[in-house]
């Protein structure tokens, strides 16, 4: 399985969930695409086997994976404080990749029912939809 982890600004959600998914999947080759070099060393240094950087790296990579997950800013044109460009959004949304998108209320989206989890609970929610899909 080939898992695509997008993140921005310090990469923090995406070097939490790159440890996740090692953990968990440790089969799984994990691309981290950052928006920035500082959030796609991140997760390298979380033990992504491969990372690229910028708006066109993440346009490329995510033709080949079967899952990308990130926030739920990576959607969002402008997303993430400007960080998501509309082509990347338009990419992520256009991909037939599973998408797993963790709902973190800092891109003026809120998902009702979200708000009672803490971001490692929807993380680990979020890991085990993808272990899901080893199972289909």
């Amino acid at each position: 399985m080939k898992i695509a982890v997008i993140d921005a600004q310090g990469g923090g959600l995406g070097k939490v969930i790159v440890e996740r998914i090692k953990q968990r999947l440790p089969q799984a080759e994990v691309t981290g695409l950052g928006t920035n070099v500082i959030a796609t060393n991140a997760m390298l240094k979380a033990g992504a086997d491969r990372a690229a950087t910028g708006e066109n790296a993440i346009v490329f990579n995510i033709k080949t994976v079967d899952v990308i997950i990130g926030g739920i800013g990576i959607i969002a044109a402008n997303g993430m404080m400007g960080e998501i460009t509309p082509k990347v959004a338009e990419a992520v949304s256009s991909s037939q990749a599973l998408k797993v998108l963790i709902p973190i209320g800092k891109c003026h989206i809120v998902v009702p029912g979200s708000e009672g989890y803490t971001i490692n609970e929807l993380i680990d929610k979020a890991i085990w939809h993808i272990t899901q899909c080893l199972s289909d």
